[in-house]
């Protein structure tokens, strides 16, 4: 089982070759988390040579127009990703989807909120749950600013969480502790505490994220030795969360309003 293809065609062959002897003797079947660029622009190499699994709504983001955008724009900036052609999955499912494969058994979870298509893989035999990029250290990403995104990726980590699982593998992070788990939850409580006790008016400014007390290391560490692009990214992801947690909160008052209007 080959859980995403990377990047490129290039190296989903070269992830294969480690595999060597194993994938020349056993059937091979491959799983895609999400149609993130680097988790599926490898599957060139896998077609017709094994079925390629994904979320049914994975397929909506593939035929959306931004995917082939998003493969010009990278093309015309790295060769590396000349080669790559869109490959969709083979075979889709909602909700969850379970393999046996006699010693082991791989489920395959619906975990949205980073994407609407997120899946995790839960191996029950060996308590080992592969988060992919539903779970992050320092903090992983919502999909959009979205208050309905928000919600979805807090429930896909408490559901990763009541797995119990021994160890938590996320795609980014260089971690397989469980407690990135908890770490991510706590993250986007103390988010929700911080923004919750903000006045309208603060609510509104378009500069919040660069606010004192509003900032990513306000809320996690940087880890040290992190490559400057690394940060970036991350702070990044820390305004689109932002974003989402402002919204919850707008959205929180607005329907506050609203009782209390209608009790009048």
């Amino acid at each position: 089982m080959l859980i995403d293809t990377l990047g490129t065609p290039e190296l989903c062959t070269a992830a294969l070759d480690l595999l060597g002897e194993q994938t020349n003797t056993r059937p091979l079947i491959v799983i895609n988390s999400h149609m993130d660029w680097d988790h599926f622009w490898g599957n060139a190499a896998i077609a017709a040579r094994a079925p390629i699994i994904a979320h049914a709504a994975a397929l909506d983001r593939l035929r959306d127009p931004s995917a082939q955008e998003v493969l010009r724009d990278k093309a015309s900036r790295e060769s590396r990703f000349r080669n790559v052609d869109l490959i969709g999955p083979d075979i889709t499912f909602s909700g969850s989807m379970t393999l046996n494969g006699g010693d082991l058994t791989l489920e395959l979870i619906h975990t949205p909120g980073h994407t609407p298509d997120h899946i995790a893989v839960w191996i029950p035999e060996l308590r080992i749950c592969l988060a992919v990029d539903a779970v992050e250290y320092p903090i992983p990403e919502v999909w959009s600013k979205n208050a309905g995104d928000l919600r979805l990726i807090r429930s896909s980590l408490e559901r990763i969480r009541d797995l119990n699982a021994r160890l938590v593998i996320p795609a980014h992070g260089r971690t397989h502790s469980p407690s990135a788990v908890d770490g991510n939850l706590a993250y986007f409580r103390a988010l929700a505490d911080r923004v919750g006790s903000l006045s309208e008016s603060q609510l509104a400014d378009p500069q919040l994220g660069s606010s004192s007390g509003l900032r990513l290391e306000d809320f996690v560490p940087i880890p040290d030795g992190m490559a400057s692009d690394v940060v970036a990214f991350y702070r990044n992801c820390h305004e689109t969360n932002l974003g989402a947690t402002v919204q919850a909160h707008i959205e929180k008052l607005n329907s506050h309003k609203e009782r209390q209007g209608a009790g009048t």
